[in-house]
């Protein structure tokens, strides 16, 4: 039978997640919002 308690002690976290999680925060990501205000802009630009 497998000792929870034991396995927990063994456990380490993965340092690809640690590394992961830095990458996607220093980014400046864009959301729909952003890309949509930008081709607004770009598309009155074009029109002037």
């Amino acid at each position: 039978m497998i000792n929870f308690e034991d396995e927990l002690k063994k456990f380490h976290p993965s340092l690809e997640v640690e590394d992961v999680e830095e990458a996607i925060y220093s980014q400046d990501l864009s959301d729909i919002a952003d890309l949509l205000i930008k081709k607004i802009t770009e598309t009155e630009s074009e029109l002037e």
